[in-house]
């Protein structure tokens, strides 16, 4: 039986949508709270593009969005070496890592062949900042729900930083919440954290400490079987000014 690591030391912003990659050219306030939350003036912000294949498109809108306000960089694991590629530990000298969306199962198996958890583990410790939205919150967590094969299905393998399992866009996109409730009232995955788009939910060492919305009327819960049921807690979300 495998036994399940304890939640990691340190900082996770963990966003069901939002930030750069959903923002118009008015910018993201997420991403400016995670910035904020460096205490740095100008942080080294590294994006993890992997879940969506080392996307160049995403990746220049990371650089464009943070422009002038970070040292920016990109992780790529899919790029032919010396061009491309770049050894994972430069990680351990960011301020923030911001892992992109895309596909959560195609993620993990390729950070498990680089070595990434480990190394994510330690950035952690260190206090480097780890954040992510969709794909990029989901990989924090034990368990996740994830449209990686088409469909939604239930993930059991993430990371496991933060205990329980998470869903992303919880409200933003057709089904997500009725599958996951669902799938925590039958446990096919533990009860867990559901975050609406456009919110952010902010984690200490493992735990919940702060949730943020750079919109207002945006929501997120703590989800839970209970009985022969299943159980939303909604969670106090402050929108961001």
């Amino acid at each position: 039986m495998t036994t399940r690591q304890p939640a990691a030391l340190g900082t996770v912003v963990a966003l069901g949508g939002g930030g750069f990659s959903m923002s118009d050219e008015g910018g993201s306030a997420l991403d400016d709270h995670l910035l904020d939350l460096t205490g740095v003036d100008r942080p080294r912000v590294c994006l993890v593009p992997t879940a969506s294949g080392d996307s160049s498109d995403y990746s220049r809108r990371f650089a464009d969005a943070f422009a002038g306000r970070a040292e920016t960089s990109v992780l790529s694991l899919f790029a032919t070496p010396p061009h491309g590629y770049r050894d994972p530990r430069v990680l351990l000298d960011q301020d923030v890592i911001y892992v992109g969306g895309g596909s959560t199962a195609n993620l993990l198996a390729v950070w498990g062949l680089h070595g990434l958890p480990a190394i994510l583990r330690e950035a952690a410790k260190n206090g480097t900042i780890l954040a992510g939205i969709s794909a990029g919150m989901n990989c924090w967590f034990d368990q996740s729900s994830t449209d990686s094969f088409g469909p939604l299905a239930p993930l059991r393998d993430g990371l496991g930083f933060i205990e329980g399992s998470a869903c992303p866009h919880y409200l933003g996109e057709p089904g997500r919440r009725d599958q996951y409730l669902d799938w925590v009232r039958r446990g096919d995955l533990a009860g867990g954290y559901a975050a609406d788009d456009f919110t952010a939910l902010v984690f200490r060492d493992g735990v919940l400490t702060d949730a943020v919305a750079e919109r207002a009327g945006r929501t997120a819960f703590r989800v839970r079987r209970g009985g022969d049921g299943v159980i939303e807690d909604p969670i106090e979300v402050r929108t961001l000014g």
